[in-house]
């Protein structure tokens, strides 16, 4: 990606050098934390973790994560944080103003979608954290992975998840890497259209089941979102590369729940599926990119 010299994002809000207040979890329930010293004899750390981004993610989106995890509450013991300086490499120094010069231009291209639709866009706040952080959704644990909380309308990220990606998920490259954020943007935008609004009431009527099916298109509506920055950054600024739209593409395909669920279990629950298989996120991702207009990204169709 063309991204080195162009100005990044005043959105941007470092909390890598705080220490977050500690919480505790009640005890009851049969979600996945009951599980973990099964899973991780079954498929061992990297499945573990897998596994947990895939329930913490849908869990803060959704504001069910006490009962994915199988806890009835997360509640905070120290109101207090503790703050030190922030220490990182040259390397994430780097990767810390890749991801403001990305965020700068999420927020030119919703700007002037919004304005095309008589709206006016109200840009979200990146939040920058250290293996565990207070949102408006709960305590998140990097596990977690990147999430986007509708309650404080931030989206948050340990960026140690960019090695993962590329190590545990094979997907390697910069663009791989924005579309991972310009996805949780495409959670902003649902919100500040009233899309997310209207799910997570038609969820509350639903079994588990068909909820999850409501979720997964939310998903790929964000994937598609994704695909229409992509779109937009690329004929405003000629900011891809080649090979970047197959990065993004391999990303989408990582992540797909058939994927996750075959590398971390062996075999694949349809009915459990929250994000869409990997095809799926592909087919949407590509929607928004070769159009370049939100209105093609109707996944409730």
């Amino acid at each position: 990606m063309r991204w080195r010299g162009k100005s990044g994002s005043q959105n941007v809000e470092d909390r890598r050098g705080e220490r977050a207040a500690g919480m505790s979890l009640s005890r009851g329930g049969g979600g996945i934390l009951r599980l973990l010293p099964v899973l991780y004899r079954m498929i061992g750390i990297k499945g573990t973790v897998l596994v947990l981004v895939c329930a913490g993610g849908y869990g803060l989106f959704t504001g069910t994560l006490g009962q994915v995890l199988g806890t009835q509450s997360l509640q905070q013991v120290d109101n207090s944080s503790q703050s030190s300086a922030v220490t990182q490499t040259s390397s994430e120094k780097e990767l810390v103003d890749f991801v403001s010069v990305i965020l700068a231009d999420t927020e030119t291209s919703w700007s002037e979608l919004f304005k095309q639709m008589g709206k006016t866009y109200q840009e979200p706040k990146l939040v920058l954290f250290r293996d565990r952080v207070q949102s408006a959704c709960g305590m998140a644990q990097s596990a977690t992975g990147p999430f986007y909380c509708p309650g404080d309308r931030q989206v948050y990220i340990d960026l140690s998840f960019y090695h993962q990606l590329e190590q545990d998920l094979n997907a390697p490259g910069d663009f791989a890497q924005a579309y991972v954020l310009a996805h949780e943007i495409g959670h902003h935008v649902q919100t500040l259209l009233g899309t997310s609004e209207q799910v997570h009431r038609a969820q509350s009527r639903l079994s588990s089941t068909e909820a999850n099916k409501l979720s997964v298109k939310l998903e790929l509506q964000a994937d598609c979102f994704a695909g229409v920055w992509a779109h937009q950054a690329n004929s405003r600024s000629q900011l891809l590369e080649v090979g970047d739209i197959e990065e993004g593409l391999t990303a989408a395909s990582a992540i797909g729940d058939d994927t996750l669920q075959k590398n971390a279990q062996g075999y694949v629950r349809p009915d459990s599926f929250t994000h869409g298989t990997s095809a799926q996120r592909v087919h949407w991702f590509k929607t928004g990119f070769d159009s370049g207009e939100p209105t093609s990204c109707d996944t409730f169709k």
